[in-house]
Protein backbone atom coordinates (compact mmCIF):
# COMPACT_ATOMS: atom_id res chain seq x y z
CA UNK A 1 0.00 0.00 0.00
CA UNK A 2 1.37 3.73 -0.62
CA UNK A 3 0.23 7.08 0.66
CA UNK A 4 0.78 10.41 -0.57
CA UNK A 5 -0.68 13.78 1.49
CA UNK A 6 -2.82 15.01 -0.72
CA UNK A 7 -4.70 11.91 -0.07
CA UNK A 8 -7.20 10.21 1.96
CA UNK A 9 -8.41 6.76 3.09
CA UNK A 10 -12.14 5.46 2.83
CA UNK A 11 -14.15 8.12 4.18
CA UNK A 12 -16.61 6.74 6.88
CA UNK A 13 -17.79 8.10 9.78
CA UNK A 14 -15.39 10.39 11.87
CA UNK A 15 -13.26 12.63 11.48
CA UNK A 16 -9.85 10.44 11.32
CA UNK A 17 -10.72 8.38 8.40
CA UNK A 18 -12.64 11.05 6.84
CA UNK A 19 -10.21 13.67 6.93
CA UNK A 20 -6.76 12.10 5.88
CA UNK A 21 -7.94 13.85 2.69
CA UNK A 22 -7.03 11.42 -0.22
CA UNK A 23 -7.94 10.44 -3.98
CA UNK A 24 -5.72 7.88 -5.20
CA UNK A 25 -3.67 4.81 -5.87
CA UNK A 26 -2.07 6.54 -2.63
CA UNK A 27 -4.23 4.85 -0.14
CA UNK A 28 -6.42 2.50 -1.76
CA UNK A 29 -9.66 3.81 -1.48
CA UNK A 30 -11.78 6.57 -1.42
CA UNK A 31 -12.29 9.48 -0.26
CA UNK A 32 -13.96 12.15 -2.75
CA UNK A 33 -17.22 9.94 -3.03
CA UNK A 34 -19.52 9.97 -6.03
CA UNK A 35 -19.71 13.61 -6.56
CA UNK A 36 -22.89 13.74 -8.53
CA UNK A 37 -25.29 17.10 -9.66
CA UNK A 38 -28.23 17.45 -7.85
CA UNK A 39 -31.38 18.91 -9.10
CA UNK A 40 -30.38 22.16 -8.12
CA UNK A 41 -27.01 22.23 -10.29
CA UNK A 42 -24.96 21.62 -6.95
CA UNK A 43 -22.56 18.50 -6.42
CA UNK A 44 -23.14 15.58 -4.33
CA UNK A 45 -19.85 14.81 -2.37
CA UNK A 46 -17.24 15.90 -4.63
CA UNK A 47 -18.07 19.60 -4.65
CA UNK A 48 -17.26 20.75 -1.31
CA UNK A 49 -17.34 24.84 -2.70
CA UNK A 50 -21.52 24.19 -2.62
CA UNK A 51 -22.60 25.49 0.93
CA UNK A 52 -23.99 22.10 1.83
CA UNK A 53 -27.64 23.24 1.02
CA UNK A 54 -29.46 19.94 2.21
CA UNK A 55 -31.13 19.35 5.43
CA UNK A 56 -29.73 16.57 7.76
CA UNK A 57 -31.43 13.46 9.13
CA UNK A 58 -33.47 14.44 12.09
CA UNK A 59 -31.36 12.08 14.14
CA UNK A 60 -28.18 13.80 13.31
CA UNK A 61 -29.41 17.37 13.77
CA UNK A 62 -31.04 16.55 16.69
CA UNK A 63 -28.23 15.06 18.19
CA UNK A 64 -26.15 17.95 17.37
CA UNK A 65 -28.79 20.58 18.73
CA UNK A 66 -28.68 18.66 21.95
CA UNK A 67 -25.10 18.61 22.40
CA UNK A 68 -24.39 22.33 21.56
CA UNK A 69 -27.47 22.73 24.59
CA UNK A 70 -25.53 20.84 26.84
CA UNK A 71 -22.51 22.52 25.89
CA UNK A 72 -20.76 19.54 24.46
CA UNK A 73 -19.41 19.36 21.23
CA UNK A 74 -22.58 19.07 18.56
CA UNK A 75 -19.18 17.60 15.82
CA UNK A 76 -18.80 14.51 18.32
CA UNK A 77 -22.19 13.77 18.86
CA UNK A 78 -22.93 14.60 15.29
CA UNK A 79 -20.53 11.69 14.45
CA UNK A 80 -21.86 9.27 17.03
CA UNK A 81 -25.23 9.61 15.43
CA UNK A 82 -23.84 8.88 11.97
CA UNK A 83 -22.00 6.21 12.96
CA UNK A 84 -25.12 4.47 14.42
CA UNK A 85 -27.14 5.14 11.17
CA UNK A 86 -25.21 2.27 9.47
CA UNK A 87 -24.13 4.52 6.35
CA UNK A 88 -20.89 3.15 5.85
CA UNK A 89 -19.45 6.05 3.68
CA UNK A 90 -21.16 8.78 5.98
CA UNK A 91 -18.58 11.48 7.20
CA UNK A 92 -18.99 14.26 9.63
CA UNK A 93 -16.47 17.27 8.83
CA UNK A 94 -15.33 20.43 11.43
CA UNK A 95 -16.37 23.51 9.19
CA UNK A 96 -12.55 24.42 8.98
CA UNK A 97 -11.86 20.49 7.76
CA UNK A 98 -14.88 20.73 4.90
CA UNK A 99 -12.68 23.96 3.38
CA UNK A 100 -9.55 22.00 3.34
CA UNK A 101 -11.79 18.70 1.83
CA UNK A 102 -12.87 21.42 -0.75
CA UNK A 103 -8.87 22.96 -1.57
CA UNK A 104 -8.26 19.47 -2.09
CA UNK A 105 -10.16 18.92 -4.36
CA UNK A 106 -9.11 21.53 -6.62
CA UNK A 107 -5.76 20.41 -6.63
CA UNK A 108 -4.37 21.85 -3.38
CA UNK A 109 -2.89 20.42 -0.33
CA UNK A 110 -1.08 21.29 2.75
CA UNK A 111 2.31 18.92 3.06
CA UNK A 112 6.00 18.62 2.64
CA UNK A 113 5.73 16.77 -0.81
CA UNK A 114 6.47 13.28 0.12
CA UNK A 115 4.50 10.09 -1.74
CA UNK A 116 5.75 6.79 0.70
CA UNK A 117 4.66 3.02 0.87
CA UNK A 118 4.51 0.72 3.48
CA UNK A 119 7.03 -2.49 3.36
CA UNK A 120 6.20 -5.93 3.99
CA UNK A 121 7.81 -5.24 6.75
CA UNK A 122 6.43 -2.70 8.24
CA UNK A 123 8.75 0.29 7.61
CA UNK A 124 7.57 3.15 5.81
CA UNK A 125 9.38 4.10 2.55
CA UNK A 126 9.40 7.25 0.26
CA UNK A 127 8.29 6.68 -2.96
CA UNK A 128 8.31 10.10 -4.73
CA UNK A 129 9.15 13.61 -3.63
CA UNK A 130 7.76 16.28 -5.18
CA UNK A 131 9.50 18.61 -7.04
CA UNK A 132 9.68 21.94 -5.61
CA UNK A 133 8.17 20.75 -2.63
CA UNK A 134 9.89 21.41 1.19
CA UNK A 135 11.17 17.49 0.84
CA UNK A 136 12.91 18.48 -2.45
CA UNK A 137 14.56 21.20 -0.91
CA UNK A 138 15.82 19.45 2.33
CA UNK A 139 17.41 16.97 0.13
CA UNK A 140 14.94 13.68 1.02
CA UNK A 141 14.92 11.40 -1.94
CA UNK A 142 12.52 8.27 -2.93
CA UNK A 143 13.96 5.22 -1.44
CA UNK A 144 14.90 6.90 2.00
CA UNK A 145 13.03 5.47 5.18
CA UNK A 146 10.67 7.42 6.67
CA UNK A 147 11.31 6.44 10.79
CA UNK A 148 9.23 9.13 12.67
CA UNK A 149 7.05 12.05 12.13
CA UNK A 150 6.77 14.61 15.48
CA UNK A 151 8.73 11.70 17.63
CA UNK A 152 6.57 9.33 16.75
CA UNK A 153 7.28 5.68 15.01
CA UNK A 154 5.81 4.90 11.77
CA UNK A 155 7.07 1.80 11.51
CA UNK A 156 3.70 -0.22 11.19
CA UNK A 157 1.21 2.11 10.76
CA UNK A 158 -0.87 1.91 8.27
CA UNK A 159 -0.55 4.65 5.71
CA UNK A 160 -3.32 6.89 6.21
CA UNK A 161 -1.79 7.40 9.52
CA UNK A 162 1.61 8.37 8.42
CA UNK A 163 -0.39 11.01 5.78
CA UNK A 164 -2.21 12.54 8.60
CA UNK A 165 0.96 12.96 10.83
CA UNK A 166 3.01 14.53 7.71
CA UNK A 167 -0.33 16.69 7.07
CA UNK A 168 -1.22 17.52 10.52
CA UNK A 169 -4.95 16.81 10.02
CA UNK A 170 -5.62 16.31 14.02
CA UNK A 171 -4.08 20.04 14.93
CA UNK A 172 -5.47 21.52 11.72
CA UNK A 173 -2.18 22.09 10.64
CA UNK A 174 -1.72 25.15 8.06
CA UNK A 175 1.21 26.27 5.93
CA UNK A 176 3.79 27.42 7.70
CA UNK A 177 3.69 25.01 10.56
CA UNK A 178 6.76 22.52 11.06
CA UNK A 179 7.23 18.80 11.23
CA UNK A 180 10.00 17.19 12.22
CA UNK A 181 10.84 14.10 10.02
CA UNK A 182 13.32 10.89 11.17
CA UNK A 183 14.76 9.73 8.34
CA UNK A 184 17.45 6.90 7.31
CA UNK A 185 19.37 6.19 4.33
CA UNK A 186 21.60 3.36 4.34
CA UNK A 187 23.82 3.83 7.61
CA UNK A 188 23.04 7.46 7.72
CA UNK A 189 20.32 8.19 10.22
CA UNK A 190 19.24 12.36 10.83
CA UNK A 191 16.30 14.37 11.52
CA UNK A 192 14.94 17.23 8.88
CA UNK A 193 12.73 19.79 10.27
CA UNK A 194 10.26 20.82 7.26
CA UNK A 195 7.88 23.50 6.98
CA UNK A 196 5.05 22.72 5.38
CA UNK A 197 3.39 24.47 2.08
CA UNK A 198 0.81 25.00 -0.20
CA UNK A 199 1.31 22.83 -2.78
CA UNK A 200 -0.61 21.25 -5.75
CA UNK A 201 -1.01 17.78 -7.03
CA UNK A 202 0.32 16.21 -10.23
CA UNK A 203 -3.76 14.24 -10.37
CA UNK A 204 -2.94 13.33 -14.12
CA UNK A 205 0.98 11.89 -15.73
CA UNK A 206 1.59 11.37 -18.78
CA UNK A 207 4.52 8.92 -20.40
CA UNK A 208 5.16 7.53 -23.69
CA UNK A 209 6.41 3.65 -24.10
CA UNK A 210 8.55 2.32 -26.85
CA UNK A 211 6.19 1.88 -28.94
CA UNK A 212 4.84 4.71 -29.27
CA UNK A 213 1.93 4.18 -26.77
CA UNK A 214 0.71 6.88 -24.65
CA UNK A 215 -0.16 6.38 -20.95
CA UNK A 216 -2.30 8.68 -19.10
CA UNK A 217 -2.77 8.43 -14.83
CA UNK A 218 -5.12 9.47 -13.16
CA UNK A 219 -4.91 9.32 -9.62
CA UNK A 220 -7.53 11.45 -8.53
CA UNK A 221 -10.30 13.40 -10.34
CA UNK A 222 -9.71 16.64 -9.13
CA UNK A 223 -10.61 19.77 -10.83
CA UNK A 224 -9.33 20.04 -14.43
CA UNK A 225 -8.35 16.46 -14.22
CA UNK A 226 -10.47 16.02 -17.64
CA UNK A 227 -8.70 19.03 -19.60
CA UNK A 228 -5.44 17.44 -18.62
CA UNK A 229 -6.37 14.14 -20.12
CA UNK A 230 -8.20 15.90 -23.76
CA UNK A 231 -4.22 17.46 -23.63
CA UNK A 232 -2.77 14.25 -23.75
CA UNK A 233 -4.72 12.83 -26.20
CA UNK A 234 -4.17 15.64 -28.68
CA UNK A 235 -0.93 15.23 -28.21
CA UNK A 236 0.01 11.97 -29.02
CA UNK A 237 0.65 10.45 -32.31
CA UNK A 238 -2.27 10.34 -34.49
CA UNK A 239 -3.75 6.74 -34.38
CA UNK A 240 -1.25 5.93 -31.60
CA UNK A 241 -3.42 3.62 -28.88
CA UNK A 242 -3.83 5.21 -25.23
CA UNK A 243 -3.98 3.32 -21.96
CA UNK A 244 -5.76 4.98 -19.03
CA UNK A 245 -4.41 3.99 -16.12
CA UNK A 246 -6.94 4.44 -13.01
CA UNK A 247 -5.40 1.90 -10.68
CA UNK A 248 -5.79 3.22 -7.50
CA UNK A 249 -8.36 6.08 -8.23
CA UNK A 250 -10.44 6.28 -5.56
CA UNK A 251 -12.72 9.13 -7.09
CA UNK A 252 -13.25 13.04 -6.88
CA UNK A 253 -15.28 15.21 -8.75
CA UNK A 254 -17.66 13.13 -11.46
CA UNK A 255 -18.14 15.85 -13.73
CA UNK A 256 -14.12 15.36 -14.32
CA UNK A 257 -14.55 11.68 -14.97
CA UNK A 258 -17.56 12.79 -17.67
CA UNK A 259 -14.88 15.41 -19.13
CA UNK A 260 -12.90 12.43 -19.50
CA UNK A 261 -15.56 10.64 -20.89
CA UNK A 262 -16.09 13.38 -23.43
CA UNK A 263 -12.92 12.85 -24.47
CA UNK A 264 -13.04 9.10 -25.97
CA UNK A 265 -17.12 9.76 -26.45
CA UNK A 266 -19.25 11.48 -29.31
CA UNK A 267 -21.79 12.43 -26.77
CA UNK A 268 -24.05 10.04 -24.87
CA UNK A 269 -24.88 8.27 -22.02
CA UNK A 270 -21.96 8.22 -18.96
CA UNK A 271 -24.12 7.30 -15.86
CA UNK A 272 -27.59 7.31 -14.32
CA UNK A 273 -28.07 7.76 -10.78
CA UNK A 274 -30.73 8.64 -8.16
CA UNK A 275 -31.27 11.16 -5.71
CA UNK A 276 -33.11 10.50 -2.78
CA UNK A 277 -35.55 8.71 -5.51
CA UNK A 278 -35.42 10.80 -8.25
CA UNK A 279 -33.55 9.55 -11.42
CA UNK A 280 -31.19 11.71 -13.37
CA UNK A 281 -28.76 10.69 -16.57
CA UNK A 282 -24.77 12.42 -17.14
CA UNK A 283 -24.09 12.38 -20.62
CA UNK A 284 -21.00 13.04 -22.61
CA UNK A 285 -20.01 16.16 -24.44
CA UNK A 286 -20.21 15.54 -28.52
CA UNK A 287 -16.78 15.48 -30.50
CA UNK A 288 -14.34 13.13 -28.54
CA UNK A 289 -12.13 11.10 -30.16
CA UNK A 290 -13.91 7.65 -30.73
CA UNK A 291 -11.23 5.78 -33.33
CA UNK A 292 -8.51 5.76 -31.16
CA UNK A 293 -7.72 1.98 -29.69
CA UNK A 294 -7.92 2.87 -25.55
CA UNK A 295 -6.88 0.22 -23.01
CA UNK A 296 -8.30 0.92 -19.09
CA UNK A 297 -6.62 -0.08 -16.26
CA UNK A 298 -8.11 -0.93 -13.41
CA UNK A 299 -7.41 -2.54 -9.85
CA UNK A 300 -9.47 -3.00 -6.35
CA UNK A 301 -8.62 0.44 -5.66
CA UNK A 302 -10.38 1.87 -8.56
CA UNK A 303 -13.45 3.55 -7.01
CA UNK A 304 -16.43 5.69 -7.43
CA UNK A 305 -16.01 8.20 -9.62
CA UNK A 306 -13.14 6.23 -11.81
CA UNK A 307 -15.66 3.35 -11.71
CA UNK A 308 -18.36 5.54 -13.20
CA UNK A 309 -16.04 6.06 -16.24
CA UNK A 310 -14.94 2.85 -16.40
CA UNK A 311 -18.44 1.24 -16.77
CA UNK A 312 -19.33 3.74 -19.21
CA UNK A 313 -16.42 3.28 -21.62
CA UNK A 314 -16.81 -1.00 -21.18
CA UNK A 315 -20.77 -0.43 -21.58
CA UNK A 316 -20.24 2.10 -24.51
CA UNK A 317 -17.95 -0.67 -26.18
CA UNK A 318 -14.91 1.91 -26.29
CA UNK A 319 -12.37 0.43 -24.33
CA UNK A 320 -11.06 -3.08 -22.96
CA UNK A 321 -10.79 -2.98 -19.42
CA UNK A 322 -7.46 -4.78 -18.11
CA UNK A 323 -6.91 -5.41 -14.72
CA UNK A 324 -8.40 -6.89 -11.40
CA UNK A 325 -12.43 -6.25 -10.26
CA UNK A 326 -12.74 -2.84 -9.15
CA UNK A 327 -13.69 -1.75 -5.22
CA UNK A 328 -17.74 -1.65 -5.56
CA UNK A 329 -17.93 2.37 -4.81
CA UNK A 330 -21.47 3.40 -6.50
CA UNK A 331 -22.64 5.34 -4.09
CA UNK A 332 -23.92 9.13 -3.61
CA UNK A 333 -23.39 11.50 -0.60
CA UNK A 334 -24.48 14.75 -0.08
CA UNK A 335 -23.27 17.71 2.41
CA UNK A 336 -25.48 18.78 4.82
CA UNK A 337 -24.95 21.72 7.13
CA UNK A 338 -25.32 21.44 11.24
CA UNK A 339 -25.77 24.27 13.93
CA UNK A 340 -22.68 24.76 15.11
CA UNK A 341 -21.11 24.68 11.10
CA UNK A 342 -19.77 21.76 10.30
CA UNK A 343 -20.58 19.45 7.73
CA UNK A 344 -22.40 15.90 7.33
CA UNK A 345 -21.97 13.93 4.35
CA UNK A 346 -24.64 11.36 4.22
CA UNK A 347 -25.27 8.46 1.11
CA UNK A 348 -28.34 10.00 -0.48
CA UNK A 349 -28.27 7.42 -3.49
CA UNK A 350 -26.67 5.77 -6.18
CA UNK A 351 -25.64 5.12 -10.07
CA UNK A 352 -25.80 2.78 -12.38
CA UNK A 353 -23.91 2.34 -15.96
CA UNK A 354 -24.98 3.10 -19.36
CA UNK A 355 -26.32 -1.13 -19.50
CA UNK A 356 -27.90 -0.33 -16.03
CA UNK A 357 -25.78 -2.07 -13.90
CA UNK A 358 -24.90 -0.89 -10.40
CA UNK A 359 -21.76 -0.91 -9.26
CA UNK A 360 -22.41 -0.36 -5.48
CA UNK A 361 -20.46 -3.61 -3.73
CA UNK A 362 -19.89 -5.57 -6.89
CA UNK A 363 -17.51 -3.17 -9.24
CA UNK A 364 -16.54 -3.54 -12.58
CA UNK A 365 -15.45 -6.78 -13.84
CA UNK A 366 -12.22 -6.13 -16.54
CA UNK A 367 -12.45 -8.03 -19.79
CA UNK A 368 -9.27 -9.22 -19.27
CA UNK A 369 -7.86 -10.26 -15.76
CA UNK A 370 -4.39 -9.21 -14.88
CA UNK A 371 -2.71 -8.09 -12.06
CA UNK A 372 1.60 -8.42 -12.24
CA UNK A 373 1.71 -7.43 -15.71
CA UNK A 374 -1.10 -5.26 -16.63
CA UNK A 375 0.64 -2.59 -18.56
CA UNK A 376 2.47 -4.85 -20.70
CA UNK A 377 -0.77 -6.96 -21.18
CA UNK A 378 -2.19 -3.74 -22.28
CA UNK A 379 0.54 -2.55 -24.88
CA UNK A 380 0.04 -5.96 -26.27
CA UNK A 381 -3.41 -5.39 -26.54
CA UNK A 382 -3.01 -2.19 -28.31
CA UNK A 383 -0.73 -3.54 -30.47
CA UNK A 384 -3.25 -5.67 -32.00
CA UNK A 385 -5.94 -3.45 -32.03
CA UNK A 386 -3.51 -0.90 -34.16
CA UNK A 387 -2.93 -3.91 -36.37
CA UNK A 388 -6.48 -4.29 -36.54
CA UNK A 389 -7.23 -0.96 -37.30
Amino acid sequence: MSGREPLCSPRRFGRGAALTLVFASVLVAGAATGSLPDNRGRSASGAARAAAPTSPPEAVTRAAEEAMADGKSPLEAAERAVSRSGDRWAAVYSEGEYEQFAQSLDGLYTGVGLEARRERDGRIEVTKVQAGSPAAAAGIRAGDRLRSVDGSTVDGRPVTDVVSLLRGDATDAAAGTTVRLGLERGTRVWTQTLRRARLSTDSVTVSTLAGGVTVIRITAFTKGAGDAVRTAVDAAPAGAGVVLDLRGNSGGLVTEAVSTASVFLDGGLVATYDVEGEQRALHADSGGDTTRPLVALVDGGTMSAAELLTGALRDRGRAVVVGSRTFGKGSVQMPSRLPDGSVAELTVGHYSTPSGRSVDGTGVTPDLDADDGALERAETLLSGLGDAS
